[in-house]
C-alpha cells in the first residue's frame, strides 16, 4: 500500500507545493483547504502526472464540524496517514491594537488550536504503526518578536522539538519548518502585491527550494528545519542579538 500524505492549506502555496513532491515520491494524497474548486483542479493535475490517487477534503478548520472531519480521517485505521503536513494559516497586520481582536482569536486558533488537535488525532495511529512524520509549517518569525504571529510560531516551534524528542523514539518525528519569506500568494492575500511587502530581494525564498529541504530534514528526523544558509545565520544571531534590536526587526515587513 502506498504510502499517504494528509496536507492543510493545500489549494496554494507551500501547501500545494508540499503536495507536488509528496506525490512526486509516491504518495497518496489527502487535499484540505476551503476553496473546493482550486483543490479539484490541483488534485487532476497531480493525479495525472504523478499516477497518485488524491482525495479533496474541503473543510474550513475554523469550523469546529469541519475539523473534527479531518480529525476523524487522519484516525482512520482503515486509511492510514502516514505523513501530515500542518499548513493551514493567514497573516494580519502587525498592530495587534488596531486588528479586530475575533480575528486575533482565529489567528491563535488556526496556527496553534488546528495544528495541535490535528498532530493529536494523527498520533494514535502512528503509534500504533511505529512510523509517520508531522511536518508543522512555523516560520522563522517565531524566533523573534513579531507580533501574534511570531507568538503563534513561537508556539508550534517549542511544541513540536518537544514532540519530536518525546515521540521519535517510536517511530513518529515531528519537524517546525521555519521559513523566512517565501514567494507564494500568502502576502497577497493580506492585501499587498508582489514586490510591495517591503523585503529586499536577498531574503526571498522559493518555494519549491523551501519544501524540498523541509521534507528532506524531516526524513532526516530533525525537529526544526530552518531552509536556505542566509535564514540559518539570521536564526542563529537572533540568539545573540538584544531584545530591542529583534523587535525593531521584527517590525520589518508584512
Amino acid at each position: 500500500m502506498a504510502k499517504a500524505a494528509l496536507i492543510t492549506g493545500a489549494s496554494s502555496g507551500l501547501g500545494a507545493e508540499f503536495a507536488w513532491q509528496l506525490a512526486a515520491m509516491g504518495a497518496n494524497l489527502v487535499l484540505v483547504a476551503r476553496d473546493r474548486d482550486a483543490l479539484r483542479e490541483l488534485a487532476r493535475a497531480i493525479s495525472a502526472r504523478h499516477g497518485v490517487v488524491c482525495e479533496v477534503l474541503v473543510a474550513d478548520l475554523l469550523k469546529p464540524r469541519h475539523l473534527a472531519r479531518v480529525e476523524t480521517r487522519l484516525a482512520d485505521p482503515e486509511h492510514p496517514i502516514e505523513v501530515l503536513v500542518n499548513n493551514a494559516g493567514f497573516g494580519l497586520p502587525l498592530d495587534f491594537d488596531t486588528n479586530a481582536i475575533d480575528d486575533e482569536v482565529d489567528h491563535l486558533r488556526l496556527h496553534i488550536e488546528v495544528p495541535m488537535r490535528l498532530t493529536h488525532a494523527a498520533l494514535g495511529g502512528m503509534l500504533g504503526r511505529g512510523s509517520g512524520r508531522i511536518l508543522n509549517t512555523a516560520s522563522v518569525a517565531g524566533f523573534i518578536p513579531r507580533s501574534t504571529y511570531g507568538a503563534c510560531k513561537g508556539w508550534l516551534i517549542s511544541f513540536s522539538r518537544w514532540a519530536n524528542g518525546h515521540y521519535s523514539a517510536r517511530g513518529v518525528t515531528v519537524t517546525a519548518v521555519c521559513p523566512g519569506f517565501v514567494h507564494t500568494d500568502f502576502h497577497e492575500r493580506m492585501g499587498l502585491p508582489r514586490g510591495k511587502e517591503g523585503i529586499p530581494n536577498a531574503l526571498w525564498l522559493e518555494a519549491e527550494r523551501t519544501v524540498a529541504e523541509a521534507l528532506r530534514d524531516a526524513a532526516h528526523g530533525r525537529p526544526v528545519s530552518v531552509p536556505s544558509l542566509r535564514y540559518k545565520l539570521i536564526v542563529a544571531l537572533t540568539r545573540l542579538l538584544p531584545a530591542s534590536v529583534l523587535a525593531k526587526a521584527g517590525t520589518r515587513g508584512r
